[in-house]
């Protein structure tokens, strides 16, 4: 393709693209950028656990949720809200009142490299644990919420 037509094509293809991501930012989901009160937390092995968990799975796990500003442009405003409202019903730290069904997969996620996801490491370098970190974050979700084969424990 010469040089004249490589233009003729990219403008409108530039342009197309700028008003669908105008469109976008008019779609309401990803804007229900919420943190519901905490009502009850789990009864945590130690205060390092609670650290960890809070720099690595709280923005997701939790109702605790730092809503950083590309949160709020879609289309990434939609993966952020996805990501968080399956965050909150598979697993919730702020809500430890209510029945937490998947509160002994935490430590395994961990393990397995499941936790946190990929995607969220480049934003959130804070969550990125050394090897001793992540072995510590395990061994206190044990303790905590329990693992596979353990009963996890009683909430207070």
């Amino acid at each position: 393709m010469s040089e004249p037509k490589k233009r003729r094509f990219l403008k409108p293809l530039i342009l197309g693209a700028l008003a669908l991501a105008a469109v976008a930012q008019v779609v309401p989901y990803g804007r229900n950028h919420t943190n519901p009160p905490v009502t009850g937390e789990p009864s945590w092995d130690s205060p390092a656990t609670r650290e960890l968990a809070k720099r690595a799975c709280f923005d997701c796990h939790s109702n605790e949720t730092a809503w950083p500003w590309y949160s709020h442009v879609a289309p990434i405003s939609w993966l952020v809200q996805r990501d968080v409202d399956e965050g909150r019903r598979k697993l919730n730290f702020s809500q430890w009142d209510k029945p937490q069904k998947e509160a002994d997969e935490a430590a395994n996620a961990v393990r397995e490299g499941e936790m946190p996801l990929w995607i969220y490491l480049p934003t959130h370098p804070e969550a990125r644990l050394t090897d001793a970190e992540k072995q510590a974050l395990i061994n206190g979700l044990e303790a905590t919420v329990g693992g596979k084969g353990s009963r996890p424990r009683d909430n207070d």
